[in-house]
């Protein structure tokens, strides 16, 4: 009895450390959970957390509660803005709430194994007709057993087609090239992936007839490049001496590359390519399956950026390629490359396997019942006459007001259906031609997703946190900018009172007056800053290129100048344009006049300084009357055991 006695009393001390308090204000509470679940979201650094680093969190956490408790008693959160966008916030979050995380994580662990490795494959498929009478469809199927027995024996794809078609069976078949994971549907990409090297897979049914797939090699994934092109276009049906004078230009401007003749230039000049000749050929950066697969081996064959393909022929006419650049498939799993994994995942036809077992968990949790006394012979003639006239017919027992399924207290009934039925029914963009059990399927889904999504802060607390999160993080905008930001700006008279009194704070370090240039690209910066070396003024560049040159200019701190500078700065001095990584505009400036440090700066120079430190003073402040207000007591006891776990 006593070890029964300690156990439980264990366990309760246990339970009272898991919900203890860290802190209080005024008669709210904040639990140690709480605290460290917003802590570990906001903490960003990758080094080991310290104790400062939990003070200091612990300290702006306090204020944040203390600010939203105020807004809170401003009643700010009946405001319907706020509630406009909470709302709108919901609706875009909810949806990454309705799968089955699990499921999706074991896609992604899936999509990156099979990233890995590239698969060459043949395909052989033998369609099969839907409308097929019964015997013609026990023909095709033993013909494509048949074909299947042949090849396992040895046999050739190219000579089981002519097999099938002796027998009056159609059948093709094709060397798809190498695919990777994403590139053919999800059902073959999961045959394919079983294969060994060598072998085929078995008779495999579609919807659309059968298949049978063969794994001749595999490689290590090649990853995706980037990569220029010039084409020179040979038109569907030409005839030799089209295409022979299509090889001659290719070449021709093969030979002035390698003369050293500028790609982009003679892509703008030659390719017929009216898609990318414009920017010099630059095709998207793609992976394999994406482009014919002689174009992509050509590509992926180049070893070094720079390098360039003799002309070769596709379909499409002769192509010379350019690499730019070559990205290979990360080996390890970094958060950047499984979170793109996961985009495409969530993109996917897979993910309907996810959906499904998500949706079958939803049923159980939303208590999920079906009527079983339901005559469904007769629910679906009702549902055809409503759908053909409108009318709603009572018969076999079965009436509007019947009950179809039951979700823990709300019900599902005959008149909910039928609305739903007709409405479907009579939207071409929703009806997919589906029987009515098949269509009963989707109704139920979308019947338990509508109540779930209603519910979701019920099941889901991390929904609930993050709905939180995002109405405290408005609420506590509203309250600042009513309360500090707003104060401070229109506050002339405090604003002068503050810098009167801390004028010694304002001072420049040693700075300059510099003309700030932006142009669209390198190119055009590197001309104007030419000109202005030249000695035409800048102002009359700006206008004479009022679209293509942008002029500011200002004061600047030495250190705060927008642009990188080799050697001292002095007066006249014009420096290098520099490129924003972005969007590839470049800016460069031109040095007017240098001042020594220690200045005085003028309450005009520094009014975006003062006002922010008069924020700071105003809402330290509001926070010392805060907690007045709402006295503030930290659980010492707590803290310290936090800390201690840390260390």
């Amino acid at each position: 009895m006593k070890n029964f006695l300690l156990i439980v009393t264990l366990s309760l001390i246990t339970s009272s450390v898991f919900s203890q308090t860290l802190f209080t204000y005024g008669s709210q509470a904040v639990s140690k959970e709480e605290f460290l679940r917003a802590f570990n979201k906001n903490n960003n650094s990758s080094a080991t957390t310290k104790d400062s680093d939990l003070r200091e969190y612990l300290d702006l956490y306090i204020k944040f509660k203390l600010k939203v408790k105020a807004a809170n008693d401003l009643h700010i959160d009946t405001f319907p803005e706020i509630n406009n966008d909470l709302q709108n916030f919901r609706t875009q979050i909810e949806e990454s709430y309705l799968n089955d995380e699990k499921e999706i994580d074991t896609l992604v662990e899936e999509a990156f194994t099979r990233s890995q490795k590239d698969i060459h494959i043949l395909h052989l498929f033998i369609p099969m007709d839907k409308e097929a009478a019964a015997a013609d469809t026990i023909k095709i199927y033993q013909a494509a057993k048949d074909a299947y027995d042949v090849l396992i024996k040895g046999g050739y794809f190219k000579d089981i087609v002519h097999y099938l078609k002796d027998k009056s069976i159609d059948a093709s078949w094709s060397d798809v090239g190498f695919i990777t994971v994403f590139n053919i549907p999800y059902e073959f990409e999961n045959i394919v992936y079983q294969l060994q090297r060598g072998q085929s897979s078995k008779l495999y049914r579609s919807k659309n007839g059968y298949h049978i797939f063969l794994n001749i090699e595999e490689r290590e994934a090649l990853g995706k490049i980037k990569v220029a092109q010039i084409l020179i276009a040979v038109p569907p049906g030409a005839n030799d001496e089209q295409k022979n004078k299509a090889f001659e230009i290719a070449d021709s401007v093969y030979k002035k590359l390698q003369a050293g003749a500028d790609f982009n230039e003679t892509a703008l000049t030659f390719s017929n390519d009216q898609t990318t000749n414009m920017n010099g050929g630059v095709l998207p950066e793609f992976g394999i399956g994406k482009y014919d697969p002689v174009f992509e081996s050509k590509a992926f064959a180049l070893q070094k950026d720079g390098e360039i393909t003799a002309p070769f022929q596709t379909s499409f006419g002769y192509h010379i390629l350019k690499r730019l650049s070559r990205t290979p498939v990360p080996e390890y799993k970094s958060r950047e490359y499984l979170s793109s994994l996961k985009q495409q995942v969530l993109e996917d036809a897979r993910i309907s396997s996810a959906k499904e077992k998500f949706l079958n968990n939803l049923l159980k949790t939303l208590a999920y019942k079906n009527n079983t006394g339901i005559n469904e012979k007769a629910l679906w003639r009702i549902t055809d006459s409503f759908i053909v006239s409108g009318k709603k017919i009572t018969t076999a027992n079965l009436n509007e007001k019947t009950w179809l399924h039951s979700f823990l207290k709300s019900r599902v009934t005959v008149a909910d259906w039928l609305k739903f039925a007709k409405n479907y029914k009579s939207d071409p963009a929703l009806n997919k031609g589906e029987s009515y059990p098949e269509l009963m399927k989707k109704y139920i889904s979308s019947k338990a997703l509508e109540n779930y999504r209603k519910r979701l802060e019920y099941y889901n607390p991390d929904f609930k946190y993050q709905l939180q999160e995002f109405k405290d993080g408005n609420m506590l905008f509203e309250v600042m900018e009513k309360n500090i930001w707003s104060k401070a700006s229109i506050d002339s008279a405090g604003i002068i009172n503050f810098f009167n009194q801390n004028k010694t704070r304002y001072y420049w370090s040693e700075s300059a007056d510099v003309i700030l240039i932006s142009c669209p690209n390198e190119k055009i910066a590197k001309l104007a800053a030419e000109q202005i070396r030249s000695g035409k003024s800048w102002q009359n560049l700006s206008e004479d290129n009022a679209s293509q040159i942008q002029t500011d200019s200002g004061r600047y701190e030495l250190t705060q100048v927008p642009v990188k500078i080799s050697g001292k700065f002095t007066p006249g001095t014009i420096t290098e344009p520099i490129v924003n990584d972005v969007d590839s505009t470049a800016s460069f400036v031109k040095i007017i006049h240098i001042y020594p440090g220690h200045q005085p700066r003028t309450l005009e120079e520094a009014r975006g300084l003062v006002i922010n430190d008069y924020q700071n003073l105003l809402e330290k402040k509001w926070i010392e009357e805060l907690k007045k207000k709402y006295p503030v007591k930290v659980n010492e006891e707590v803290l310290s055991a936090m800390l201690n776990n840390i260390k």
